[in-house]
C-alpha cells in the first residue's frame, strides 16, 4: 500500500461528475435519516456542492478544497456557502448561512500531481446561527481507525444530490502518513463527507473524504486522519473575524477535473 500511494495523481473539485456507486443505501424516509440529520449538503455559490457534518451546533466539518473557486482560483466568500442539514427530497431540517470559512493552516495544493495537501484537506464552516434542534445533533470525533476496522460513510453525490446515501460495509485498507485508504464508494459531491465508526452504538467521525480513487479497478476513498489537524484547525478559527480564512501556506489553485494513473494501478480524483 505504501508504494501504491507514492505516485498519486490528484485533481481537486467539489462539483458534480459522473457517479458509480456500490453498496449504497439511499436515505429517503424520516426513519432512515433519523440520527443522520447532522450530515448535510453544502451548496456553493449555485455552482456545486460538497458534503459536511456538524461537530458543534455552529460548526460544520468538511474538506478544505471545497472552499475554493476552480475558475478564479480564489477562496469563496462565506456568503457563497449554505448548509442544508439533513437535506432530503427538496427540504432540509435546518438551513443556515456561513459566517466564516476556515481551511487548515497547512493545507497545500499546487497541481494535479501533488498529494502533499491531502493530509490537511480539512475545513470548518462557522454557521451564521447555531442549529439547536433535538433532531439535529452534532457528531463526536473518534480516534483514527486501524487497519481492517469497519466504518460507514454518509454522503451526497452527483446522482444522489437530493438525498444522502449510507454505505455500511466500508473497511480500512491501510494508513499512510496523514491519510487513510478506505473501501468506501464516493464520488463528486462527496468531498468532506464524514466517515464514521460506531462506538457503543453511536457514530463518531474518524475521517473526512478527501479523494475518490481506483486501485486495480476497485473504487476506494482517501480520507484525512483528522485528530491532530482538527485540533490545529480549531485553533485557527477566529470567532471574531468574519471573512474567508486560509493559512499562510495555502495555495488555492484548482485544476480541471481529471483522473490520472500511475504504474501502481491507482487512479485518484477529488470528489
Amino acid at each position: 500500500m505504501r508504494q501504491l500511494i507514492a505516485g498519486l495523481l490528484v485533481a481537486l473539485c467539489p462539483v458534480v461528475g459522473m457517479a458509480q456507486d456500490s453498496g449504497l443505501t439511499t436515505l429517503e424516509t424520516a426513519d432512515q435519516t433519523r440520527g443522520w440529520e447532522g450530515v448535510g449538503r453544502i451548496d456553493i455559490a449555485g455552482r456545486g456542492f460538497c458534503t459536511g457534518a456538524l461537530i458543534a451546533p455552529d460548526l460544520v466539518l468538511t474538506a478544505a478544497h471545497c472552499l475554493f473557486d476552480p475558475d478564479s482560483q480564489t477562496a469563496y466568500a462565506p456568503e457563497d456557502f449554505r448548509f442544508l442539514a439533513g437535506w432530503r427530497n427538496g427540504r432540509a431540517v435546518a438551513y443556515r448561512g456561513v459566517r466564516q470559512a476556515v481551511a487548515h493552516p497547512s493545507y497545500l495544493y499546487i497541481g494535479p500531481q501533488n498529494v502533499a495537501g491531502v493530509p490537511y484537506d480539512l475545513a470548518l464552516l462557522q454557521l451564521d446561527q447555531p442549529i439547536r434542534l433535538a433532531s439535529v445533533q452534532p457528531f463526536g470525533v473518534g480516534a483514527d481507525p486501524g487497519i481492517a476496522d469497519k466504518v460507514e460513510v454518509v454522503s451526497y453525490a452527483f446522482d444522489r444530490a437530493d438525498s444522502p446515501s449510507l454505505q455500511e460495509s466500508c473497511q480500512v485498507l491501510g494508513p499512510q502518513p496523514g491519510m487513510t485508504v478506505f473501501s468506501c464508494s464516493v464520488d463528486f459531491g462527496s468531498s468532506g463527507a464524514p466517515i464514521f465508526s460506531l462506538q457503543s452504538g453511536l457514530p463518531e467521525i474518524v475521517s473526512v473524504v478527501s479523494s475518490k480513487a481506483e486501485i486495480d479497478g476497485h473504487p476506494v476513498a482517501l480520507g484525512v486522519q483528522i485528530n491532530q489537524p482538527l485540533q490545529e484547525l480549531r485553533a485557527a478559527l477566529d470567532p471574531t473575524a468574519p471573512g474567508p480564512k486560509v493559512g499562510a501556506k495555502v495555495q488555492s489553485a484548482m485544476p480541471q477535473i481529471g483522473i490520472g494513473s500511475t504504474g501502481s494501478g491507482a487512479k485518484f480524483v477529488k470528489p
